[in-house]
């Protein structure tokens, strides 16, 4: 899909691009881009809208890597930015159950720099969504607070998914309590609530989240479970479409970025926008890696 450049892009999806390593055997190990940030871009890219992923890569092979995937989503490339610091790399070690750790000291996502985005951009779009371990690298962290701050000033409606990491172990509180604060929409899983808020039954913990900012529109995912959007004093639940799974791996990001999308393009209310974010969640559910269904693809289990 061809970028067009003489517009700007309704959605950035500001922050995390990374890649996974992924060890497939006792000396084996399997390299793809990815990123909470980067899934989310794609993802609203692939059904259909102009979008950019909005961050920092380095100029070695895992970041050539990145480009490339993302000029082959249709990302508008303006947003991206390329330094000479080494990449952040997720080693994914173990895969059943995943556990995994970061490295990138000095690297080049720190490096992000908003001034240098092209003029005008904040004028255009219409959604920006911000989450996971981009907000706990710092400088880069404050950077990202700092520009969605900005862009809630200019009228931009500010998604956001903590999407928790073990990087949030410690100290991640106020940095969930200004973002959340600043978000028109929050997106968390069951696991993120028992993460950020242990030893919390889920209702209380969505209830301590929701105090953080009760105008914000929240949607809770609890995988094939229903699902729960709470708008106002309104909430809808719905399941997910039943599907053959062939992993998870991305499912969020989809959901997520299947929701923003719905809101940005399509008519309808909360349910439908929450049955269309379901449907892409399951969607990207029915391929191995973090797929980004295309519109025909969420369409059919709808259908």
């Amino acid at each position: 899909m061809a970028t067009d450049y003489t517009t700007f892009p309704q959605f950035v999806s500001a922050g995390d691009i990374l890649t996974d390593l992924i060890r497939t055997g006792e000396a084996s190990w399997l390299s793809r881009p990815g990123g909470a940030g980067w899934n989310v871009a794609r993802a609203v890219a692939r059904l259909g809208l102009p979008t950019a992923s909005a961050g920092s890569l380095g100029t070695d092979n895992f970041s050539d890597d990145l480009w490339q995937a993302s000029v082959a989503a249709g990302l508008d490339m303006r947003f991206m930015q390329r330094v000479e610091r080494p990449p952040l790399l997720a080693i994914v070690h173990k895969t059943q159950p995943p556990t995994y750790y970061f490295m990138g000291e000095n690297g080049a996502d720190l490096a992000f720099d908003p001034q240098k985005l092209p003029q005008g951009w904040m004028e255009r779009v219409k959604w920006a969504h911000f989450g996971c371990i981009s907000l706990v690298r710092q400088p880069l962290g404050a950077t990202l607070a700092a520009l969605a701050a900005k862009l809630r000033e200019h009228g931009v409606k500010i998604s956001f998914d903590p999407n928790y990491r073990n990087l949030m172990e410690h100290g991640y509180e106020p940095i969930l309590r200004n973002m959340a604060g600043l978000a028109d929409l929050i997106k968390v899983s069951d696991e993120d609530l028992h993460m950020l808020f242990r030893g919390v039954p889920e209702e209380d913990a969505l209830a301590q989240l929701r105090a953080m900012n009760p105008q914000a529109t929240v949607l809770v995912t609890r995988g094939s479970a229903e699902a729960t959007l709470y708008a106002g004093d309104e909430s809808f639940s719905a399941g997910p479409p039943v599907i053959e799974v062939a992993d998870t791996v991305g499912a969020g990001d989809a959901s997520i970025g299947g929701l923003l999308y719905s809101l940005m393009a399509r008519h309808g209310g909360w349910p439908e926008h929450l049955k269309f974010a379901l449907a892409a969640g399951a969607a990207a559910c029915r391929h191995s890696g973090a797929h980004s269904p295309t519109l025909d693809e969420v369409e059919e289990l709808l259908g």
